[in-house]
């Protein structure tokens, strides 16, 4: 009997676990935050979406989303790689108590994307008009612009503070702010002027003032977070340092490769094919989004503890967080991915009957995000390290492969041709990132323990093949789906706990999401 206790008692946590159990607290609080959040936007995003597209059609979200490739392409200028220079400066400058380079970042930095935007917006309106007519042949793209202008300076705003409050490693206001705030708000003024008829124009009308509203409350919780010595009026006449302008011009080259490696797939079929199949394919593609959930929202919080760790010179302790962080996201990830696969056609059915043909679409992007979410955070250990320069290379590879796999699939098979180019892309992209994380830092986020995750995933594949059989019963395609991700999760986390086993970096991480669970209840139920 002792033996066996001694057995199964935990081991004792050294110095080194110590460190590991505090950060992956931290990860997990804010991450766990953003990740409920996003879910809370995920839910009641996914039947807007359904709403949008039955109410607006294939057509006008294909104009919408023609519209965003416009502002998308401006962004690669508009935002100058000051929002992604704000994650790491702002954990770099808070660890060095440099306060006086923090002020300047916040806000003389916000002054010049502002004036940049003002300037941008004309391009927008001047230009987009001849772009909408002449390659998207899509006229009724016009009358929309101004609004799209609108939204563009906002979302410019909105990104910068949203990514500084992510520098503070504090996500819980962000979260509320964009999604528990944001989202409703969108979604409630965008219905009540779309039932007024004033269709696509009510949606961007209800994106801008929500926009609007969620800047002013960004805004408000980045000073609240900002040290009395960086406000404002705290530095006068400071100015952003050569270090952040170096960075940043960095990002600008890395935002206009991401722009080609994203969008590129939707400008072709707006070249080739016309709106009507740009919005069946940006519905397939906003279904494919939320597949890497879990990682997305690792990755909000791991970004800075990232540059905080490698500026402290603690390696060991980030290559064992990435792996860890990495084989938790798979193991969040691989439930829905099989549901989205498997349930692919009824997935998409749901938004009517046009746009059914997509399912292909669901099946390929979701293999990229896989392999995206199996490769762990390898593009944010290379930017956050100062190895931008080796992301930057593999971007333009897969930027030019982007580009000619959509100019030579897109005219022949049309969305499904822009998908696969997609897919093959993401695939690529991450693989590279992989080899360039190891050559750089000597770190991989693989061990023996991944293979504990083969027997809860083929036991949930099996199960879900056998949902979408006698899906039938169900009479509902949105019920079948339900029931799937639910019997899926719920197979998959009980076999992987029960048969295969946690390691002792999972009971650490297990150990300290329980105590956020247990603290939160607790607070629970005090209130009561």
């Amino acid at each position: 009997m002792s033996e066996q206790l001694t057995k199964e008692a935990p081991p004792p946590v050294d110095a080194d676990s110590q460190k590991f159990r505090s950060q992956v607290g931290h990860i997990s609080r804010h991450s766990g935050v953003f990740f409920a959040g996003t879910i809370f936007t995920a839910a009641f995003g996914y039947v807007f979406k359904v709403y949008l597209a039955r109410v607006l059609g294939a057509k006008n979200l294909g104009l919408y989303a023609l519209g965003m490739t416009l502002v998308g392409f401006i962004g690669i200028f508009n935002t100058l790689g000051l929002p992604q220079s704000a994650v790491r400066f702002v954990a770099s400058y808070l660890a060095e108590g440099k306060f006086k380079q923090l002020h300047a970042l916040l806000w003389r930095g916000a002054t010049v994307l502002l004036a940049g935007n003002v300037v941008l917006a004309g391009v927008l309106l001047g230009f987009g008009k001849v772009i909408a007519i002449r390659f998207y042949h899509s006229p009724a793209l016009v009358q929309y612009l101004p609004l799209f202008a609108l939204m563009m300076l906002f979302s410019v705003l909105n990104t910068f503070y949203s990514r500084v409050l992510s520098g503070y490693r504090d996500l819980k206001w962000r979260t509320l702010i964009m999604n528990f705030i944001g989202s409703p708000l969108n979604i409630i003024i965008a219905v009540a002027l779309i039932s007024l008829g004033m269709g696509l124009r009510g949606y961007l009308v209800a994106q801008v003032c929500s926009a609007a509203i969620i800047c002013v409350l960004l805004v408000a919780a980045v000073w609240e977070f900002t040290p009395p010595q960086s406000r404002i009026f705290g530095q006068a006449g400071s100015n952003p340092d050569r270090q952040i302008w170096s960075y940043s011009a960095a990002m600008l080259g890395l935002g206009f490769l991401t722009f080609l490696t994203s969008q590129v797939d939707r400008i072709a079929l707006g070249y080739y094919r016309g709106a009507r199949e740009v919005g069946i394919y940006s519905v397939a593609a906003s279904l494919v989004a939320y597949i890497p959930l879990a990682l997305n929202s690792v990755n909000q919080i791991f970004a800075p503890t990232i540059a905080d760790l490698h500026t402290r010179g603690e390696h060991v302790l980030l290559a064992r967080l990435f792996q860890s962080l990495t084989k938790w996201v798979v193991g969040l990830t691989l439930p829905l991915g099989l549901v989205v696969v498997v349930f692919s056609r009824p997935l998409m059915r749901i938004f009517g009957g046009e746009f059914e043909i997509g399912w292909p679409i669901l099946i390929m992007g979701c293999i990229g995000q896989l392999v995206n979410c199996a490769v762990g955070s390898v593009g944010y250990l290379l930017v956050m390290s100062g190895n931008e320069k080796r992301l930057m290379k593999v971007q333009i590879t897969m930027a030019v492969m982007m580009t000619v796999s959509s100019a030579a699939l897109v005219p022949i098979w049309g969305i499904y041709g822009a998908a696969a180019a997609a897919a093959l892309t993401n695939i690529g992209l991450n693989v590279l990132n992989l080899l360039q994380v190891r050559k750089a830092l000597g770190i991989s986020p693989y061990n023996r323990s991944y293979w504990h995750l083969l027997l809860p995933t083929t036991a949930t594949l099996v199960l879900v093949l056998a949902l979408k059989r006698y899906a039938t019963i169900f009479q509902h395609d949105w019920v079948a789906v339900g029931v799937a991700m639910v019997a899926a999760y719920g197979l998959f986390v009980a076999v992987f706990y029960l048969i295969s086993g946690l390691d002792a970096d999972d009971r650490l991480i297990a150990s300290a999401l329980r105590s956020r669970m247990r603290s939160a209840l607790g607070r629970s139920g005090a209130q009561a």
